[in-house]
């Protein structure tokens, strides 16, 4: 069981992710709004800009889907099960919570 000290470091560093990964989307998302066709940047450079919107998009939908683990893990921590593995049972280290707070398995598990 976690204590209400780890609890409440835990709650920190999730909202300060929020925070850094909500900017982040915010970027990704005005890099990843459609290229004009009436832009003339020519053939070569259109094609650099749709391979890097490409990237920019790949890394916006894993950015919303950190984003969303995090805010999973944020409305669960007051729950009694928060901190244990949901495969093992067993307890979930707390170094492994406060670097991944989205983690719900151990490391064992979770190979």
């Amino acid at each position: 069981m976690l204590k209400s000290e780890e609890k409440e470091e835990i709650r920190r560093r999730i909202e300060a992710k929020l925070i850094a990964l909500s900017e982040r989307i915010a970027e990704y998302r005005e890099l990843v709004r459609p290229i004009s066709p009436e832009n003339a940047i020519g053939r070569v450079s259109r094609m650099d800009a749709i391979n890097n919107k490409s990237v920019n998009e790949a890394a916006l939908r894993q950015a919303e889907q950190q984003e969303a683990g995090l805010k999973r893990a944020l409305a669960r921590l007051d729950e009694p099960g928060f901190g244990h593995c949901a495969r093992c049972g067993e307890a979930i280290p707390v170094g492994r919570i406060l670097l991944m707070p989205g983690a719900t398995s151990c490391v064992q598990c979770a190979r």
